[in-house]
């Protein structure tokens, strides 16, 4: 199973290590007071204030690195990034450090650290050690080493090609996740895939790498059921309504969702967490040959819906609905989707702040607390149910996609809602699934958006 490499996991707590205080400006005239009149004038002479990013290296008398000053700013202001530790290890030589308690919550701090040592090392291995920080005092570091594991996972996923990642590698991920952690897996392919899942089997139809649907289970029977649902769309060509080249640039990542959903799931099983969990994948590639779907078809569903085909590059809300058809039929205690979805939720809230949708306000107030919470935030978008006549077709059920140009995410989720009419307590997440520049503790390039927050929530609810 793929995990943070060792060279990125937190050094025993108690180590030594070069300390590292993180001060904000309210904290910074009582850290001033503790320097030496030498470290003083170093830091004047290099114009140093705690403002958010800047780093100061203070020698010691014999000229040795003696400690590190990270500015945090206003660090109680609204703006303040809870992962702004998150940039330490890019700016540090390599050595070992340790965190001074004030001014920071040091658990928060050692997963930013974590999350902000991933690289992405598959086709080009990164040159030259890495700094290594001692676990602080009192936090659970191996739970700290397990979500960023799990990050690093799908991160790694997103990230690679599809050239190198198909439904096949997919489904392997699944069955490693399987392996590692002792859950049930199955695997529904071929005729039965065709018979039991059409939609899932009809977009993916036009590949050579057949399509498939992805099922593991784990935990006590008994257990309160939750179900997780990943969009596993490996790559996007938009089908015969095809995407411009560049539209095509980034769709290796149109398995995000996947990839958040198994990171969740690692989170889960690793932490032993007391549900009973089930993890639906649809895997396809959305390709082009005689084989693909067409605009104007009308196509069978798993939940006996007929849909009517306005474009074929709507196709994740397709193999999700037959997945959902799935996890409804059981009625989980709660029902999460995940899925890199609409460039109307881009557009609406840009690329940081997944849009989520949910029918239960009490659920939609714990997802939004789970989000603030874990550094993962989210933003909830409404059901508008008189949006769904969008979707109103002349000769099936209805369209999979609406006759304008407005409410795009809003008409997706509500193409979703209809096929898990069960299940109330239902969030879809409608994410982008990539880090489009580097920030703290978030690299350039795939991420896991929401896993992190799930996670919280359902320790929160089922943690033992």
């Amino acid at each position: 199973m793929t995990t943070i490499p060792s060279s990125h996991e937190l050094l025993p707590a108690g180590g030594a290590g070069i300390p590292i205080c993180c001060v904000g400006s309210a904290l910074w005239p009582e850290v001033e007071a503790t320097l030496s009149p030498f470290q003083r004038a170093f830091l004047k002479a290099t114009d140093f204030a705690p403002k958010v990013g800047r780093l100061a290296m203070l020698p010691g008398d014999d000229g040795s690195l003696a400690r590190i000053l990270f500015g945090l700013g206003d660090a109680e202001g609204p703006a303040r990034d809870r992962l702004a530790a998150g940039k330490l290890p890019s700016l540090l030589p390599p050595g070992s450090y340790r965190l001074e308690p004030a001014g920071i919550e040091p658990a928060e701090a050692a997963l930013a650290w974590l999350l902000g040592s991933y690289r992405f090392g598959r086709y080009r291995e990164a040159k030259g050690e890495r700094p290594r920080l001692v676990a602080p005092n009192g936090v659970d570091a191996a739970e700290i080493e397990r979500i960023a594991g799990a990050v690093a996972m799908g991160r790694d996923l997103v990230n690679t090609p599809a050239n190198d990642l198909g439904p096949a590698e997919i489904e392997a991920a699944a069955r490693d996740l399987s392996r590692h952690h002792g859950a049930l897996i199955a695997i529904i392919a071929g005729e039965a895939l065709a018979r039991d899942f059409p939609l899932v089997h009809a977009v993916g139809a036009a590949s050579v790498r057949a399509p498939r649907l992805i099922d593991l289970t784990w935990g006590a029977p008994d257990a309160p059921r939750v179900t997780l649902v990943g969009k596993g769309v490996a790559f996007d060509t938009g089908g015969l309504d095809i995407k411009p080249s560049a539209g095509m640039l980034l769709m290796k990542k149109d398995m995000g969702g996947a990839a958040a959903a198994l990171a969740v799931a690692d989170m889960v099983m690793g932490a032993g967490l007391n549900l009973r969990l089930r993890l639906v994948i649809p895997a396809v590639e959305n390709a082009v040959s005689g084989a693909a779907f067409r605009p104007g078809d009308v196509l069978a569903s798993r939940a006996g819906l007929k849909v009517e085909i306005g474009n074929t590059d709507a196709e994740g809300r397709l193999i999700l609905a037959d997945a959902l058809a799935l996890a409804d039929a059981e009625e989980p205690e709660l029902l999460i989707d995940f899925a890199t979805l609409t460039g109307a939720a881009r557009v609406a809230l840009g690329p940081d702040l997944p849009a989520f949708f949910t029918e239960d306000d009490d659920l939609a107030r714990a997802v939004a607390e789970a989000g603030a919470e874990a550094a993962d935030p989210v933003w909830r978008l409404p059901l508008h149910a008189p949006y769904a006549s969008l979707l109103d077709s002349k000769i099936a059920d209805l369209n999979n996609v609406s006759g304008g140009p407005f409410a795009g995410a809003i008409t997706a989720a509500l193409f979703l809602r209809r096929f898990a009419p069960k299940t109330r307590a239902h969030v879809h997440f409608d994410l982008y699934g990539w880090n489009p520049s580097a920030k703290p503790g978030r690299p350039e390039g795939g991420e896991v958006q929401t896993a992190r927050l799930v996670y919280g929530l359902l320790k929160s609810r089922y943690g033992r």
